[in-house]
């Protein structure tokens, strides 16, 4: 996952910010455009290959699990304990 070590996150953030890259997507497009922009660059660094390609999904669907268990699981049990489970008397008690 992205858990690199700490003084490289601070090299890539450094460099980011010198090539302007403290903006934020105000929207799912503006997002969508940055990170196909992203991996657009490194398709042109590493060469259109099935590894390359390969590399990239990995690295999508391994953020996007990340996310999901490390935000929006927390956020979900939240709302669950707010609100009530939707799923509540499918799943054995105990597990909401």
């Amino acid at each position: 996952m992205p858990y690199i070590q700490q003084g490289f996150r601070e090299i890539i953030d450094a460099e980011l910010q010198n090539l302007g890259a403290s903006w934020t997507p105000s929207n799912a497009g503006e997002l969508n455009f940055l990170v196909s922009t992203f991996i657009a660059n490194y398709i042109k660094t590493k060469g259109l290959s099935y590894s390359t390609v390969n590399e990239m999904i990995g690295a999508l669907e391994c953020a996007k699990l990340e996310l999901n268990r490390v935000v929006i699981g927390p956020y979900e049990d939240r709302k669950i304990a707010e609100n009530g489970p939707v799923y509540d008397g499918i799943l054995p008690s105990g597990d909401y």
